[in-house]
């Protein structure tokens, strides 16, 4: 069964985009990426909050204006399936946050270079991501019953969530990190915001190259639970890879303007959960009955705004449990 076959008869279409529309999209997006590394970030500093909530507001303004161009280019069904990968991979990215700041706290990266990690690592998570979903489109493609195995490891992995068992980062733990260091000698110090310095005729990397390694394999770890998800809503790709696309593109403003409150956000952890088990339990009984794209949007959007205001509303005492159980999967 074709992957084409196979959304008709689940009722979600498959649009496509010709080769050139992808390359123009890749051309924009790498665009977009060096006017905000060249102009905006120039010179390596610490962003501000302000600079931050303009930037996010910028990356997400981008990001809901794609979804207008679904709507002009194939209908409101490809905007709703848009939206709905978008809002799916926004949420899960601020789960990476948290991690993130705790990477950056392990490694004690002076503020002033984060962002030159963040942007190399976005860069590196489009290239991966974009692999997972050529790679998920063709399993599905050629095995159909592999909709049962996303959706069945989504389920799990939004019930392990919801028991705080997902979030381990031991960077000492890290195979690909350990790699790196015995492969290439590293330097005692950071140098300003270079991955490799050439010392004595010999070439070193930088802790900064092994904080980017860390971001990196962390990245491809959320990348298992988000690209599924998102196939969950759509079976076209490209949709997968513009809404997962501008939805990490924002990650950067958003790390800046969340990473001091997010203990503020004691609930999320489960709406996230909820979410992957919805979409989950979607992909398995998809074989049988079919839950309108649009459906799904509003009970994506319900649980994440609900999940928010619950957050918001927390007693102290609330906020500062769930920052103990976060930190106790952070073992150095």
């Amino acid at each position: 069964m074709t992957l084409l076959a196979a959304a008709e008869q689940a009722d979600t279409p498959v649009y496509g985009a010709p080769i050139w529309v992808w390359v123009t999209l890749v051309a924009v997006i790498l665009a977009m990426l060096l006017v905000d590394l060249l102009v905006f970030h120039k010179d390596a500093h610490s962003v501000t909050i302000r600079e931050a909530a303009i930037s996010s507001a910028v990356w997400v303004t981008i990001g809901l204006s794609f979804g207008l161009v679904m709507w002009a280019w194939h209908g409101g069904d490809a905007a709703t399936q848009y939206y709905s990968g978008y809002l799916i991979e926004k949420s899960l990215s601020v789960d990476n946050i948290f991690v993130f700041a705790l990477l950056f706290g392990y490694f004690a990266v002076p503020t002033a270079l984060q962002h030159r990690v963040l942007f190399w690592g976005v860069l590196g998570a489009l290239v991966f991501r974009a692999l997972f979903i050529a790679a998920g489109a063709a399993l599905l493609d050629r095995f159909s019953w592999t909709i049962f195995v996303f959706g069945a490891f989504l389920v799990y992995t939004g019930i392990k969530m919801a028991r705080h068992g997902d979030t381990q980062v031991e960077p000492d733990h890290n195979p690909i990190v350990g790699l790196v260091r015995k492969a290439i000698p590293i330097t005692s110090d950071y140098r300003d915001t270079h991955f490799f310095v050439r010392e004595a005729g010999k070439r070193f990397g930088t802790p900064l190259l092994v904080v980017l390694v860390a971001i990196e394999t962390t990245d491809i770890i959320f990348a298992v639970d988000s690209i599924p998800a998102i196939f969950a809503v759509t079976r076209d790709p490209f949709i997968v890879f513009t809404s997962n696309a501008f939805a990490i593109l924002g990650l950067r403003a958003l790390y800046f303007l969340l990473a001091d409150a997010m203990g503020r956000f004691s609930y999320l952890k489960v709406g996230l959960a909820v979410v992957l088990v919805y979409v989950g339990v979607k992909m398995l009984i998809s074989e049988w009955y079919h839950i309108p794209t649009g459906i799904s949007l509003l009970v994506i959007a319900g649980v994440i705004t609900t999940a928010v205001v619950f957050s918001l509303r927390a007693s102290p005492a609330e906020v500062k449990a769930a920052e103990e159980s976060e930190h106790e999967h952070f073992r150095t």
